[in-house]
């Protein structure tokens, strides 16, 4: 044997290893692994099927991964883990061929950690899950095959794997005590990332341009003496309720969600800026909300913790004073961007029930800086020259907002 196939031999004996040692997490069982490496998937030899009344995954990868499997309701959801598998090059579309299925969503979920998330039409269950490892080449086959049982059963089992800390979302707490004269602390929040890539079209993804634009907005108003954060600066999957969570745990003096959605029906032109309601001001914002939102389901994010009643009505009260400022903020905004000559939307001001926008005590809008449905929008949005002059305008609006929100300071209540 050459010395290049006992190296190829050995190789393989580790991946065999490596895939003994894994821990295949059941419904309510597991652990974090700490095994790293990026596995790609061949997508001639993967498939998501129809088996004798089973759904069968079945998922050829360049070596073997850790992974782990459970399931999720409302909707009722598949998820698998793998540490760490790339999807480039795989298309949801020809890797679906199931009726029992009705979506499948996969990408980057966390540092290290990757996810396909698959929305069923009907209960089910993991029956069985393998990852058989080539000894000669690395590459691996992993199977796994979901049979039907009761909606009750389903219920019981689904949920996060116990021990999974790993995937948990950072919780409020308390903001940092701020020096009155401190500079204004902005959260920016790149909408979308990771196994959520946000909208698409003519090969142009919302979740990279957003971050792009994000990084430069942040540049503008860094050098304006703002402290800025982003919620996330690469492309990586946070939930909606993370992305709440790190403003207030930043201490943030307001929070910006930046997004450039796709419409599929009506004629949709120009930057609009949202704040909450919890009536839509229109059919449109209403079908945006509910696109936003549905990006934490398609991730795969368990939603059965929910606010309380009582923890609702607290939310609201802090919201009596916060809401006027986002308000104030959100006409700041657009009579700036108005100043300017950029291309609003007709209706340039809306309001809907962003989960995004529901931090109780940081002023919070969600600015679709346009349409990627619209030709124009989106050329404009690829052009940097253009988003410069987006950005410059976004930061008058803010920085005008500050000066009025001082000035108003002493009449809020303490």
């Amino acid at each position: 044997m050459t010395g290049s196939r006992r190296a190829v031999a050995a190789l393989g004996r580790i991946c065999a290893a490596l895939v003994l040692a894994l821990v295949l997490w059941l419904p309510g069982q597991g652990g974090a692994q700490d095994f790293s490496g990026l596995a790609t998937v061949a997508p001639g030899g993967s498939e998501i099927r129809d088996r004798r009344g089973a759904l069968e995954v079945t998922l050829s990868l360049s070596q073997g991964v850790p992974y782990r499997i459970f399931t999720l309701e409302d909707p009722r959801r598949l998820v698998l883990d793998f540490r760490e598998v790339d999807w480039r090059g795989v298309d949801p579309k020809v890797l679906l061929n199931s009726d029992i299925a009705s979506s499948v969503a996969m990408g980057p979920f966390r540092p290290g950690w990757s996810r396909m998330v698959i929305e069923v039409k009907e209960p089910l269950a993991l029956q069985r899950a393998d990852m058989h490892v080539d000894r000669e080449s690395g590459a691996a086959l992993m199977g796994a095959r979901f049979t039907p049982v009761s909606a009750e059963t389903f219920a019981a089992r689904a949920g996060l794997p116990a021990g999974s800390a790993w995937d948990l979302e950072p919780r409020a707490l308390p903001a940092p005590a701020r020096d009155p004269d401190a500079p204004l602390r902005i959260m920016l929040d790149p909408g979308h990332g990771g196994i959520d890539p946000g909208a698409e079209r003519e090969g142009v993804v919302e979740a990279p341009l957003m971050l792009t634009f994000a990084r430069e907005l942040r540049d503008l108003l860094t050098r304006s003496g703002a402290e800025v954060f982003l919620t996330r600066d690469e492309d990586i999957f946070v939930s909606l309720e993370g992305r709440v969570a790190m403003a207030h745990a930043a201490g943030a003096d307001l929070f910006v969600s930046l997004h450039a959605d796709a419409l599929s029906s009506g004629r949709a032109l120009g930057t609009t800026v949202h704040t909450l309601s919890r009536e839509a001001s229109d059919e449109a914002s209403r079908l945006l909300a509910e696109r936003h939102d549905r990006g934490d389901l398609l991730a795969g994010i368990d939603l059965s913790r929910s606010d309380d009643e009582i923890a609702g009505v607290l939310m609201d009260l802090a919201r009596t004073e916060t809401q006027p400022r986002s308000e104030r903020l959100a006409d700041a905004l657009v009579l700036s961007l108005r100043s300017e000559g950029l291309p609003l939307n007709t209706r340039p001001r809306r309001a809907a029930g962003y989960s995004v926008l529901k931090a109780p005590d940081v002023p919070s809008v969600l600015v679709e800086l346009g349409f990627l449905s619209s030709k124009r929008d989106r050329e404009n949005l690829l052009d940097a020259a253009f988003r410069a002059r987006l950005a410059s305008a976004l930061r008058d609006g803010i920085l005008a907002w500050k000066i009025a929100d001082d000035t108003l300071a002493p009449l809020r209540l303490k």
